[in-house]
């Protein structure tokens, strides 16, 4: 139930449904200004955190990509600087000659001669060779390995081993006798017949440095050296990489306050993690084989962020890790300027609704006050108002309005007392037409008593005419009295044109009570007689049908006069489809039956006849009019059934 009130002030009790147009305008303007200023703010907010959110997210992953290639970069030349090396270590004299068994380390006794050095077993010269030879062989080549820690500082340490376990370094040496080609490095090296492998950090091996690395400080390289005839594996290089390096590439990329950058092997293992790490490993399965992707997992408890490009060359993957939570901050840091601006728009947009809907609604609400007043009878108040818009423009046509209506009143009141007088005139006047039907009534029987019957038909003619063209002030009249009138006109005619006029009327017994527009053949069959068989030689004549046709009435009146010309007959057809749109006005048109002989007034008397048919049933019934000229003239008039009488405006006839 809504408790509402009227215009009258009155409290109402209604049940009916909530609907904006019921509202008061202040708040349809309100709610209007709202819509068209807070929702867009609102909705700009919204599209801003959206657009802003997407585009930090894709400039974080873009700059972390960038910064996770040029580590990748500096790692690679790293890792190619490793292969550079074993490539010049397999192409050293020396080397080759170790590795094919020439510089064997063992002595024996037994072969050495009386009086001489002690000779080298295992050689394959044809002399063999002394220990210092041996000795002066292996200084060469660890002078030579010696340049490349020096050259590279990256390089902890190089090792080389023969296929006989027989081994040469300048830092690296074997923690026991054990052979180190059953090491797990060297058959990784065998297994990849020739190309350069990174193994990851060294687990377990009979190797050690002088420096002591721990395995976890260094990176190893292998690969092995090949005889290029046999593709026989003559021996292994291995390679230490001091992990320093690569931690000094990645810990020169900061990803935001905690975040940071690790590097993984094919098998997932950390090849680099700072301290604290946020994982301890790297899912590998989460990294598709794309080179480079980003995804987000829940681990430890927090929301991470992985962005990661893969290196083919070194097979190991540079992983970016950061928590969300960082990001997220630096989002709610625009969040709340998008919140705080969206807020003081929306509170710049509703103050500025309440003003422009108080400014607006408020002249509309005292002129209404003012309609209220005149609608109760006050048509002496105005409304005063300087304004120029469309609220003082409508006070200036409602001030302009209760001017009108008073002059308007005042008209009526002065139209009344003229109606009342003109009533008083008219009851007068209606002495006049009895007096005539008396007068004729009295031409009639004189005339019959003196045997002249042509006169005394002709006074009844003339007196039926009058008397049903008065018909006691009625518009509708019925069929028969319509047929009646014409009738008493046609004998009229002739008798006036004799034997030059015959006329013929056909009306369908179940038509007879029907009702219709009083006058609307005689001026058709006036047009017929004065501009159709008067003008024509001999006799003429004139039909008259009426028929329910398609549920209305059709009247045909056929004469077979002179014909009307074409292009008299094309205006003639315009002036009645003219006469139809005249908005109740027939300009132009003559009183009915004013129509006379010649061309002048030809077609009034059925204009106006046209106009009287539209403007009482529609424009949908009217007549038509066709006509051939030297054969004749048709005017079919439409007009609706109407089989009841229907209320007349009746007048006092004395």
């Amino acid at each position: 139930m809504i408790t509402m009130r009227n215009s009258y002030g009155k409290r109402s009790w209604e049940f009916r449904d909530f609907s904006l147009n019921n509202l008061p305008i202040r708040y349809k303007l309100i709610v209007h200004f709202l819509l068209i200023s807070i929702l867009p703010s609102i909705g700009l907010g919204v599209l801003t955190n959206w657009t802003v959110d997407r585009i930090i997210e894709r400039q974080i992953t873009d700059n972390t990509l960038q910064l996770i290639g040029k580590v990748n970069r500096s790692l690679e030349t790293y890792v190619e600087n490793l292969q550079n090396m074993t490539f010049f270590i397999s192409f050293n004299p020396e080397v080759l000659q170790f590795l094919e068994g020439r510089t064997d380390m063992g002595i024996d006794d037994s072969t050495t001669p009386s009086g001489g050095e002690p000779r080298l077993t295992g050689s394959t010269d044809a002399q063999p060779r002394t220990v210092a030879e041996a000795e002066a062989d292996h200084y060469e080549i660890r002078k030579f390995l010696q340049g490349f820690t020096t050259l590279y500082s990256e390089v902890a340490g190089v090792l080389i081993v023969n296929s006989r376990g027989d081994y040469i370094s300048n830092e690296m040496y074997a923690r026991t006798d054990g052979s180190l080609t059953r090491e797990e490095w060297y058959q990784e090296a065998v297994r990849n017949k020739g190309i350069f492998k990174i193994i990851g950090h060294p687990r377990g091996r009979n190797v050690t440095t002088h420096v002591n690395y721990k395995d976890s400080e260094v990176v190893s390289a292998v690969r092995a050296i090949l005889d290029p005839e046999t593709q026989q594996v003559k021996g292994v290089v291995l390679i230490d990489l001091k992990l320093r390096v690569i931690a000094e590439t990645a810990q020169d990329v900061r990803l935001g306050k905690t975040g940071y950058l690790t590097v993984v092997d094919g098998n997932g293992e950390l090849i680099y993690a700072p301290p604290d790490p946020y994982i301890d490993r790297v899912p590998l399965e989460r990294l598709s084989q794309d080179a480079s992707g980003t995804y987000a997992e829940r681990m430890g408890g927090r929301e991470l962020q992985f962005i990661y490009r893969h290196s083919p060359f070194t097979n190991w993957t540079t992983v970016g890790v950061f928590s969300m939570a960082e990001s997220a901050s630096e989002m709610r840091e625009i969040r709340f300027y998008v919140v705080s601006f969206v807020f003081v728009v929306c509170l710049l947009g509703m103050t500025a609704s309440f003003y422009l809907a108080h400014t607006i609604s408020r002249p509309i609400g005292q002129l209404a006050s003012f309609m209220q007043k005149a609608q109760s009878g006050d048509l002496t108040i105005r409304h005063w108002s300087d304004r120029t818009d469309e609220i003082g423009l409508l006070g200036r046509r409602f001030n302009a309005m209760l001017q009108q209506i008073h002059r308007l009143l005042s008209l009526t009141e002065l139209q009344e007392r003229q109606k009342r007088e003109a009533e008083l005139r008219s009851l007068q006047a209606h002495i006049k037409p009895h007096f005539l039907y008396n007068t004729l009534d009295t031409i009639h029987w004189m005339a019959r008593r003196k045997g002249a019957e042509d006169i005394a038909e002709m006074a009844e003619s003339l007196s039926k005419l009058f008397r049903i063209g008065l018909s006691k002030g009625n518009d509708i009249i019925p069929l028969n009295d319509e047929i009646e009138h014409v009738r008493s006109y046609l004998q009229i005619q002739h008798v006036r044109y004799q034997n030059k006029l015959e006329y013929a009327l056909h009306i369908a017994p179940e038509i007879r009570g029907v009702y219709v527009l009083k006058l609307i053949l005689q001026p058709i069959v006036e047009n017929a007689i004065y501009h159709g068989i008067k003008e024509r030689r001999g006799p003429g004549h004139v039909v008259i049908e009426a028929v329910e046709d398609g549920g209305m009435l059709v009247i045909s009146i056929r004469d077979d006069g002179k014909g009307i010309p074409p292009d008299k007959l094309a205006q003639l057809q315009k002036d009645l489809q003219a006469a139809v749109a005249a908005d109740g006005r027939e300009q132009g048109l003559e009183p009915i039956g004013s129509s006379g002989a010649g061309d002048v007034g030809q077609g009034y008397g059925m204009l106006n006849v046209q106009a009287r048919i539209a403007l009482t049933f529609g424009a949908k019934y009217g007549m038509t009019i066709q006509s051939e000229v030297g054969r004749g003239t048709v005017v079919t008039v439409t007009h609706p059934i109407i089989r009841e009488e229907p209320a007349r405006w009746e007048r006092s006839e004395s």
